[in-house]
């Protein structure tokens, strides 16, 4: 995945992900969001933080926090259950984009990256550690809350979309073990195979199980 180096490029030239379909509307536009802004400790310069402070302040954010990204971040994401992170890196630091995605990798949430870097390798490193958003150059107070909108929704999406492809991964497995149980039944018992189905199925019932647990069992019964 690629950025242009335009100041929109992450939020106006990928296409728009089709609106979830709960909540209707934005949820930074129908209830007060938990933000989490951390700082690069390693930046000079703390303007974006302040611009990006005042955005959200405008945009009628009040439950702000901001922290560094250093060894207590964890604990403070821990404590807050930020439903947002927003990081503020001038060079796009590859440890401090690491270490916020490591500390939100088992409760998983959007985190947006305001930089200056417009490397390309950056970027692709960047949102394969799980930055919902990479927003280059030309930040503006008046442009955060629509960055933080899209975020949410993109995140949103690709939730669905993961939740998705574990539950196929998950019917695939599945499957998998019935037709495992149905061949040891046509083995072991001279069943046909709609014969070994229908006594997992009757199985199932009996015992008020899933037909993947009854499968499980004559697995682990006749292997």
């Amino acid at each position: 995945m690629t950025a242009d180096n335009a100041p929109d490029a992450m939020t106006r030239r990928s296409p728009a992900p089709p609106s979830p379909p709960s909540p209707a509307t934005p949820p930074t536009a129908s209830r007060s969001l938990r933000i989490l802004l951390v700082r690069d400790p390693h930046d000079a310069d703390p303007l974006n933080v302040e611009t990006i402070q005042a955005g959200l302040v405008s945009a009628g954010f009040t439950d702000i926090d901001t922290v560094d990204a250093d060894l207590r971040l964890p604990d403070a994401i821990a404590a807050r259950q930020p439903d947002l992170i927003i990081i503020a890196s001038e060079s796009a630091a590859r440890d401090t984009v690491e270490h916020v995605c490591v500390s939100t990798q088992h409760a998983p949430r959007p985190i947006v990256l305001f930089t200056d870097n417009d490397d390309a390798q950056r970027i692709k490193a960047a949102l394969t550690a799980g930055i919902t958003a990479y927003i280059v150059d030309g930040l503006r107070a008046e442009r955060v809350k629509t960055v933080l909108d899209v975020a949410y929704a993109r995140f949103q999406l690709d939730q669905e979309l993961r939740a998705e492809l574990d539950a196929t991964r998950l019917q695939l497995a599945e499957r998998k073990e019935v037709e495992r149980a149905k061949g040891l039944l046509m083995k072991e018992r001279g069943m046909t195979e709609d014969e070994a189905y229908k006594r997992l199925r009757s199985m199932a019932m009996e015992r008020g199980i899933k037909l993947v647990e009854a499968a499980r069992r004559v697995i682990d019964v006749m292997s």
